[in-house]
């Protein structure tokens, strides 16, 4: 009733569904976000040719159309469900001066004239101090300029 036989690898619909497949499926490997657009547009095609046949040349425009229709529209929109929330990652309406007067520990050896880095709140930032500050050494915050803390031992 349902038999698979080589005739039917040779419907485009058929066809342009696999590659739909195919293109979800590397999607998973390389996750990008990109190739799951081109499987829509394959897919798109696939349900276009069912309705009317269509010759190759608009089929590939077709697809392409598709794909690029849909990467516009929908990847902001997808991406922002798929890459979720990162409860670690710092607010970036979060002002720097209420990092002043938190302690920070020294990851990479702070020199006068060399910067260092030190971990505060799980993150790593770039710090300066008037002397040499070893690594593991607990710090203060007591000043910034930009995004690099100005330092200070405990």
């Amino acid at each position: 009733m349902f038999g698979f036989t080589p005739e039917c690898l040779e419907t485009p619909s058929l066809i342009w569904f696999l590659v739909g497949v195919t293109f979800f499926l590397l999607e998973l490997a390389a996750p990008a976000l990109v190739l799951l657009f081109f499987g829509i547009g394959a897919w798109v095609v696939a349900g276009v040719y069912l309705v009317t046949p269509i010759h190759l040349n608009v089929q590939l425009i077709l697809f392409m159309a598709a794909s690029l229709v849909s990467l516009a529209l929908l990847r902001r929109w997808l991406k922002g469900i798929f890459s979720g929330y990162v409860k670690s990652r710092q607010d970036a309406t979060q002002e720097l001066e209420d990092l002043i007067g938190k302690h920070a520990i020294v990851k990479e050896r702070i020199a006068p004239k060399l910067a260092g880095r030190v971990e505060l709140h799980g993150s790593d930032w770039t710090a300066q101090a008037d002397q040499e500050i070893a690594v593991g050494t607990p710090v203060e915050v007591i000043g910034q300029s930009s995004i690099i803390l100005k330092v200070k031992p405990l």
